[in-house]
């Protein structure tokens, strides 16, 4: 039996499969946390790798790594961080943004270029906040890598050059989507000068291998890796529910949004992965739990007691400034609260936001390549809920497919490094999906975008 190991270097921690790379069935798994904030001390996922993953190695005949997306990860010449990583919800970096759009010649030209509008989880745009902000640290910088990046250097053999994908490349800010490659000179002039970054791997293909000789795939950033996981294909959208909110979907062709609502990334396989994210998604049912001073079981059931509207309590969830839409310094807004307003209302606007903002970027998605959608797809942490599994059908307008609970970020990782050992995409089954199905609501999604746009 062959098995190959996928890992996922997320925001919050860790996981690591070790998957039967016939037919993607997953024989181990382990996880070590990361610590939390928008500015970390990247080495920390270097240790969380090693507790997770590093007992799984030896028993790997090929590895790979799925990673966040967009961070910085700054070294000097030695290899060592010259500053913390700057998360990809690290939003102080948005009016460096703004003046690299204009540089480019505006968004349209913008997203002509690098395949979207620069935002402030770009890596790009992080590069130049360093250079304004920290002059002495931006002296320092040598090489530039992606998180999954620098954690795929730490697995591979002393001397090997970094190495990354075209779908974690295509969100920095300094890689040209449609063309395939690299552009230093923009990575050059967000910083200041001349920066070192990762060769880039082929689809399919090894960068290098561990000191043990265990071949280690390219990688790539944690959605292109979701979407490998689910086997999406074209007309699918996958809505993710973590610590941000996704909406994605593949196309055999780029995608130039110069609104800005959609992000024309590429994907692990050699396409495209256009793609609308929120910043904040399960984190507002965990405020919201802790404000009712209930948990997560109990303010599904609260949310549920009151009805469709939550009896015109309505709010915008944007606690940690947004992205979609483009809004980093936007706060949390509520409407209608009255008198009569309950605990129920609360908890039940709470989830109604949460899906309103995702519908909102389905929306995005969709509109972006003209395709109707074949099935929408729905995963994440949030999905265990009762009231997200009630509600989610209600306010899509359409069925969703839930598919089972499992690591899809690290499955993806796990696919692409049997890819590139046997030279062929495996097909692995995903079996045991859910369709949940309910009566639309579209007067809660009117009275969201009332609120939204007023």
């Amino acid at each position: 039996m062959t098995y190959v190991l996928g890992v996922d270097s997320s925001t919050q921690s860790t996981k690591a499969l070790l998957v039967d790379a016939a037919d993607g069935t997953v024989v181990e798994q382990r996880t070590a946390p990361h610590p939390a904030g928008t500015e970390v001390d990247p080495r920390a996922w270097l240790a969380a790798f090693d507790e997770a993953a590093g007992p799984l190695l030896a028993r790997a005949e090929a590895v790979s790594v799925g990673g966040q997306q967009h961070g910085m990860v700054a070294l000097d010449t030695a290899g060592e961080p010259v500053r913390d990583a700057l998360l990809w919800n690290d939003t102080r970096s948005a009016q460096e943004a703004r003046d690299l759009i204009e540089e480019l010649g505006g968004p349209q030209a913008c997203a002509d270029v690098i395949g979207s509008v620069m935002v402030a989880s770009f890596t790009a745009s992080k590069l130049r906040w360093v250079r304004d902000h920290e002059p002495e640290h931006a002296a320092r910088v040598s090489e530039v890598l992606l998180p999954h990046d620098y954690v795929l250097r730490h697995v591979a053999a002393p001397g090997t050059a970094a190495f990354t994908d075209r779908g974690d490349a295509s969100g920095t800010g300094y890689f040209a989507t449609s063309k395939g490659e690299w552009r230093p000179d923009l990575a050059a002039a967000a910083i200041g000068h001349e920066v070192a970054l990762p060769r880039l791997v082929e689809p399919g293909a090894f960068g290098g291998e561990t000191s043990a000789g265990v071949p280690i795939a390219g990688g790539t950033g944690d959605n292109a890796a979701a979407a490998l996981g689910m086997g999406l294909e074209p007309g699918d959208v996958l809505v993710s529910i973590g610590t941000s909110g996704v909406a994605s979907t593949v196309s055999a062709v780029p995608v130039a949004d110069g609104s800005g609502a959609v992000t024309g990334f590429a994907d692990a396989a050699g396409g495209y992965l256009p793609m609308a994210t929120t910043i904040n998604a399960a984190q507002i049912l965990d405020l919201q739990g802790r404000w009712l001073g209930v948990d997560h079981d109990e303010l599904a059931r609260l949310a549920l007691a009151a009805p469709a509207g939550a009896n015109g309590v309505t709010f915008l969830p944007y606690y940690g400034g947004e992205r979609t839409p483009n809004r980093p310094d936007a706060t949390g807004t509520w409407t209608g609260l009255t008198p009569r307003t309950t605990r129920e209302d609360l908890a039940r606007a709470a989830f109604e936001a949460l899906l309103c903002s995702l519908a909102d970027a389905v929306d995005l998605v969709v509109g972006s390549t003209g395709q109707e959608p074949r099935r929408i797809l729905m995963v994440g942490g949030a999905t265990r809920s009762a009231a997200v599994r009630a509600l989610a059908p209600a306010i899509l307008g359409r069925p969703v497919v839930l598919p089972p609970s499992g690591e899809y970020v690290a499955r993806g990782a796990a696919r692409q490094a049997a890819w590139a050992l046997s030279g062929a995409l495996p097909q692995w089954p995903l079996t045991g999906a859910e369709t949940l199905e309910a009566e639309p609501t579209p007067g809660v999604r009117e009275a969201y975008a009332a609120v939204r746009d007023a």
